[in-house]
């Protein structure tokens, strides 16, 4: 059943929660959808510099004229990592998996959460496959390791606890597509697409 506060318009519909339910304070709602937005951004903007090669974590060779990096013309957005840059004791059983295959998964997911987080839809989805890609690259840097700049908590965890905020919040709800998404029958159907 919905809630009632004095500032807050609850859900029309008591079986449909929407983010008014959970976040009772209109200026949270507008934080939460900042983040929501900025989390999502950070996502969308690593597809594109890496599939476009942008001149920013694609590396110095596409810098310096050398397009090969990105994936468009060639470039391999995991195996490289997976192969050279990954530390600690999954290093190889990652070197392993790289191939074409991790490539397309790791980029695919990147769209997906990006695209799906920005517009405020599928969050519980996005929320899921962002927080096992952050986790996996958790693994992979191996922060455990002496030298790392905190042994336990990095930003990958990070952007895994937003995405699993925003996704239990509701953020979507707030400048984006979530209460409209949340209205189609499919979504009413099988909430985890909520």
């Amino acid at each position: 059943m919905a809630t009632s506060h004095p500032e807050v318009i609850t859900s029309t519909h008591p079986a449909t929660l929407v983010e008014d339910d959970l976040v009772t304070s209109s200026t949270g709602r507008r934080w939460l959808a900042v983040t929501r937005l900025a989390t999502g951004f950070i996502f969308l903007w690593a597809f594109l510099d890496k599939t476009f090669g942008l001149h920013y974590s694609t590396g110095a060779a596409v810098a310096e004229g050398d397009p090969s990096l990105s994936w468009i013309n060639g470039g391999t957005p995991s195996q490289g990592f997976m192969q050279f840059a990954a530390v600690g004791p999954f290093k190889d059983v990652l070197a392993s998996m790289a191939s074409p295959v991790t490539d397309w998964l790791f980029m695919l997911c990147l769209l997906g959460v990006g695209t799906a987080v920005m517009l405020g839809i599928g969050l519980r989805i996005s929320a899921i496959a962002g927080s096992l890609l952050m986790v996996s690259m958790w693994i992979a840097e191996w922060p455990l390791l002496q030298g790392s700049n905190n042994p336990v908590m990095d930003y990958h965890l990070i952007y895994a606890l937003v995405l699993v905020v925003c996704a239990t919040l509701l953020a979507g709800d707030t400048w984006g597509f979530g209460r409209r998404w949340a209205r189609l029958p499919i979504v009413q159907r099988f909430g985890w697409l909520r």
